[in-house]
Formats: C-alpha cells, sequence, structure tokens
C-alpha cells in the first residue's frame, strides 16, 4: 500500500525491512507496545507518512470541544424537560414530555442532522450548513447545531430517568417534612430534589458516553467537521490502519477517564459515598 501497484520486490523488501515486518511476531508486538507506551503513538501513516498521534492531536480539540457543547446542552434539556414534567405530573405537559423519548428514541442521528441543516441552514440562515467560523466565536456559532445533533441522541434517555427519579424523591418522607416547614418550593426542588434525583441519571450519562463519542464521529461527517470523525472515515476508506488504531485507543481512553471523571462527580453530589474507599 506504501509503495503502490508497481512496486519491485527489491523496494518491498526494502520496506519489509524498514518497517521491521521481518522480524519474528513477539519482537513486532514488543516494539508496538514500547513505542505506544512511551510516545503514545500507534506507528505512521501509511498514506501521508506523518504520526498517528500527530494527526489526531491536530483535530483532537474541535472534537472535544463539540462533545464537551453536546454534553452541556443534554443536561441542560433534559433538566428542563424532566423537572417541567415532574412539577406537571399527569397533566398535558408531562404527556406531552414523556411523548418525546418515545418518538426522538427511533431518529438515526445522521438524519437528524439533515433535517436540522435544512431548517435552520438553508430555509432560515441562522447556521452555516456546514464546516467550522473563523474564531472562537465562529467556531462556536458553527458547532451549535452539531452539538444539538449530538445531545439529541442522549436527551431522550436522560430525561426519562431523571423524571422517574424526580418523581421517586418527591414522593419521599423528607421532601414532605420540608414542605411542611414551609420551606419554598423552588428551595426544595433545586437544593434537595434535583441533587438527590441527579445522581442515577448522571450514572447513566457516564454509561451511554461512548455512544455519545461514537455520534460525535458521525455527525462530524454530515456537517463537514474536521475533526476526529472525518479522520476516521477517510482512514477507514483508505485502510490506513495504523490512524484507525489511533484514533479507537485514544477514543476508549477518553471513555474511561470520562467515566472516572463522572465517577468522582457523583461521589460528590452523594454524600453517603464519602468517607468510603
Amino acid at each position: 500500500m506504501i509503495l503502490g501497484e508497481y512496486s519491485t520486490p527489491e523496494a518491498l523488501e526494502s520496506m519489509h525491512h524498514a518497517l521491521g515486518l521481518d522480524l519474528p511476531l513477539w519482537d513486532q508486538f514488543l516494539r508496538f507496545m514500547t513505542t505506544l507506551f512511551t510516545q503514545g503513538d500507534t506507528g505512521n501513516s501509511i498514506i501521508t507518512g506523518t504520526s498517528a498521534r500527530e494527526l489526531i492531536a491536530q483535530r483532537a480539540p474541535i472534537t472535544l470541544l463539540l462533545i464537551l457543547l453536546a454534553c452541556v446542552l443534554a443536561i441542560i434539556i433534559a433538566l428542563l424537560l424532566a423537572t417541567l414534567a415532574a412539577t406537571h405530573k399527569d397533566k398535558l405537559l408531562d404527556h406531552l414530555i414523556r411523548i418525546f423519548p418515545a418518538i426522538t428514541l427511533g431518529m438515526p442521528i445522521f438524519w437528524v442532522g439533515l433535517l436540522l441543516i435544512l431548517l435552520f441552514s438553508v430555509r432560515l440562515g441562522w447556521f452555516p450548513v456546514g464546516g467550522v467560523g473563523e474564531g472562537w466565536s465562529g467556531t462556536l456559532h458553527s458547532l451549535v447545531l452539531p452539538a444539538v445533533t449530538v445531545a439529541f441522541s442522549q436527551i431522550p434517555t436522560l430525561v426519562r430517568s431523571l423524571r422517574a427519579q424526580m418523581l421517586e424523591v418527591l414522593e419521599s418522607d423528607f421532601v414532605v417534612t420540608l414542605r411542611a416547614a414551609r420551606i419554598p418550593n423552588s428551595v426544595i426542588l433545586f437544593k434537595h430534589v434535583l441533587r438527590n434525583s441527579a445522581l442515577p441519571t448522571l450514572m447513566l450519562l457516564g454509561v451511554n458516553i461512548s455512544y455519545l463519542i461514537g455520534g460525535t464521529l458521525v455527525v462530524e461527517q454530515v456537517y463537514g467537521i474536521k475533526g476526529i470523525g472525518s479522520l476516521l472515515f477517510t482512514s477507514i476508506s483508505k485502510r490506513d490502519f495504523p490512524v484507525i488504531q489511533g484514533i479507537a485507543l485514544y477514543c476508549a481512553l477518553s471513555v474511561v477517564i470520562i467515566s472516572l471523571v463522572i465517577e468522582i462527580i457523583s461521589w460528590w453530589l452523594d454524600p453517603r459515598t464519602k468517607g468510603k474507599q
């Protein structure tokens, strides 16, 4: 693949030696793992010859920013909808919000992205059709629709989980006691109910974080964003194995780190776990 279809046997033999493919398999594996743990690299790109780590590092900032925006939007919208549904139990607003997850769970994320582009970019002209703008304001403006698209895949499950938890907490004894003490409902809701209800939903977000990252890579293709997603699809189409390995490795590492952060936040939210090992 590196030398092309019409390479000579001599060139192939020289390339095999340069890549270490003439070494025993265990020696190749040891060299690969040594480079991986010392340099964080899975090798050079077959197509460009550039280090896979450098290629990923060039594309990572925009992808990480998109994931962060999607998480923030998903949490804010889920909190708003779940709070409205729980405080209007069995009323029209509650029924409408409960219907929302049932309808949206079956929508493919790339299809949602195309619909948002047609509505907000083509017809209304509020956001760019694709690409990333210049500067911080331009970048954030161009990432709004992609972030909404990625968040759209997580909102239904978060709303359903948080609503169920809030209803359970609202019916608990300590909430009845707080109401009897004439504490304002807003204080009870935001200081006590939400904090006690958020933990299971936060854990659910941690479980779904891998789907969130995977959805981000797909959405980048829909919006023409030059992030890790576009690099992954290009590498797959050209069979650039070292880059594919590097992206898979760093995505898996990101899932582990984010899950760890969520565990720490959960420990902070739940006082019962403090002081335990």
